[in-house]
């Protein structure tokens, strides 16, 4: 993390508490001019949910919680910039463990996803320190690369993700009803 980004933002796991937090930065990120490429999800989607889908996806995802932890920046004012979850995927006993696109897990790997960082907190290496905690957390719990999946069209994202050390893999993912292809980067445990 460069110094000009360690001294002004505190990048931390969320807590359960947060939880209206976590919504309210889903819903900003769901806004985004982007967001039917960056994700599977719509706002309309996402308002809808109860506050216990909320409640629940932060205590999932908080510290302490099991295979899933969400990370935010967190700027000198409090307001949560940017947002990175990594979800463990587990090869386990069977051949023919799949991830959720029909691909076979063949190790313990992260799995990057809802990454987002707010329009006015973007280029200042924001990305590369989340990313930098996100992959730590990976590590320490035993996982041997880190995957996501960024859609063919958004180069923005593609751009960002390959200067956090991210590289496609050559995996392609189709998207139903001509949505076009989501590419594979990752980056292994050096």
């Amino acid at each position: 993390m460069s110094t000009d980004i360690a001294e002004r933002y505190v990048v931390r796991d969320i807590r359960a508490d947060e939880w209206p937090t976590v919504k309210a930065l889903r819903l900003d990120a769901l806004r985004d001019p982007v967001a039917r490429l960056a994700f599977l999800e719509t706002y309309e989607d996402a308002i809808a949910r109860p506050d216990a889908f909320w409640q629940e996806r932060a205590a999932r995802s908080a510290d302490g919680a099991g295979t899933v932890r969400q990370f935010v920046a967190v700027a000198p004012d409090g307001v949560w910039a940017g947002t990175l979850t990594v979800l463990m995927e587990e090869a386990g006993t069977e051949a023919g463990t799949k991830d959720w696109a029909g691909y076979p897990v063949e190790r313990r790997q992260g799995h990057a996803v809802g990454v987002f960082i707010r329009p006015e907190h973007r280029g200042h290496g924001l990305i590369e320190a989340l990313f930098a905690v996100g992959l730590e957390w990976a590590w320490k719990h035993g996982a041997t690369r880190v995957r996501l999946l960024v859609h063919e069209d958004n180069g923005r994202a593609q751009g960002a993700y390959r200067k956090a050390g991210f590289a496609p893999s050559g995996v392609t993912v189709e998207l139903a009803e001509g949505g076009g292809r989501e590419l594979e980067l990752a980056v292994e445990r050096g």
